[in-house]
């Protein structure tokens, strides 16, 4: 299953690896994985659930500074509505 790619227009997705969640609830990104992702020790990664019919179903991990501009596009519109 890992390479299996899902594509459609405005995205692509693309199993990459699978893992295992052990009994305390951790799990180990794959090496090539994290060098895919740039991802260092000590990043921080948010954790973002995709919820459908009221379960997540799908969960992400973006790193935070690629968070921020995100977070900034959806919010600063609305903020400046409610400022003005």
């Amino acid at each position: 299953m890992p390479g299996q790619t899902t594509e459609n227009s405005s995205c692509c997705s693309t199993v990459e690896s699978i893992v295992t969640v052990d009994e305390r609830g951790q799990m180990v990104l794959p090496k090539d994985i994290r060098k895919k992702a740039n991802i260092k020790p000590g990043d921080k990664l948010a954790l973002i659930g995709h919820v459908k019919e009221g379960a997540i179903c799908c969960i992400s991990l973006m790193k935070i500074e690629d968070l921020a501009p995100v977070v900034k596009g959806v919010m600063g519109p609305m903020l400046k509505d409610i400022i003005e």
